[in-house]
């Protein structure tokens, strides 16, 4: 609330200033938050998750979430579907299973956001085409459908290989956007999308885990900074020592496992430089429930 009441006052200060020199009055900054929907979660171990992770119980969260821009909303990545448990059976190899699934229950984004009353959703952002991003799109038809160029080639050709775009969950879907990086660096990294060019939600690429991997910067009403960075690292843990994944995990999910650990130093120096920035990792439950789940906002 303080921090809220600061940066209002701050505002019209600045507004004041700007009318008595004669300049023109700045517009009314947008409202900028974001809400985590957990759709599922799995109960595993932290050693699973990355390198040098202790024998301890771990969980890991599926989610999709949510942002508001002024009036604009979207989703960034879509969580489990409804229809999940049909695109498993069809399309997770028998052998991946034992490594691959989600506990029940699953509660799909649409059918939370239809009990909040909010929507339609008119854009999803995909950090990356896995299976468990990509569940959900299907549920929102009406839906733009924004990833990498680079993505796009995978989604181009669905399969059921190990990192491949499920045929399940990508047929008949048409409304593809390729995402134009074509603003400067950003935090290191080599380019950059300002999606309503005010600088609260910049895309930046980041492949790796998948050639066309992207994460968010988000700046919300109070000041304070997030980063999602899908699925780079599992586990936020793994930031403290720049930690890869668990060795057999880099071999079965990460496109280019060098591309993916120099990632993981470009989020560290972000960090390093800002140390209170948040990452958020795309199922770090431990994290994501520390800001609370939707209908909680954060703001």
């Amino acid at each position: 609330m303080l921090k809220n009441t600061l940066a209002a006052l701050a505002f019209w200060s600045a507004t004041a200033i700007a009318s008595a020199a004669g300049g023109d009055t700045p517009a009314a900054p947008s409202t900028v938050r974001f809400a985590i929907v957990k759709t599922a979660s799995l109960q595993t171990h932290e050693w699973l998750l990355f390198a040098g992770g202790r024998f301890e119980p771990a969980e890991t969260a599926f989610s999709a979430f949510l942002v508001r821009h002024g009036d604009d909303l979207f989703l960034l990545d879509s969580g489990l579907g409804s229809q999940v448990d049909s695109q498993y059976r069809a399309d997770m190899p028998g052998w991946n299973r034992p490594f691959f699934r989600y506990d029940q229950p699953v509660r799909p984004a649409k059918d939370q956001l239809a009990e909040a009353g909010l929507g339609p959703i008119r854009r999803i952002v995909v950090s990356h085409s896995h299976w468990d991003h990509l569940s959900g799109l299907g549920d929102f038809p009406q839906a733009e459908v924004w990833l990498a160029p680079a993505e796009h080639e995978l989604v181009k050709k669905p399969s059921q290989a190990v990192g491949g775009v499920w045929p399940s969950q990508v047929a008949g879907i048409t409304a593809w956007k390729d995402i134009e990086f074509d603003g400067p660096a950003f935090e290191g990294f080599a380019a950059s999308q300002d999606m309503y060019g005010d600088g609260r939600a910049v895309l930046v690429p980041m492949p790796g885990h998948t050639p066309g991997s992207i994460g968010l910067f988000l700046t919300v009403d109070s000041g304070q900074r997030y980063f999602f960075v899908g699925d780079v690292v599992w586990n936020a843990g793994a930031l403290k020592e720049g930690a890869p994944k668990n060795w057999a995990a880099r071999w079965l999910v990460d496109h280019d496992v060098e591309q993916t650990q120099a990632a993981i130093g470009l989020i560290r120096a972000a960090m390093a430089r800002d140390p209170k920035l948040i990452v958020i990792p795309a199922h770090d439950a431990k994290v994501q429930a520390s800001l609370g789940h939707f209908p909680t906002w954060v703001q």
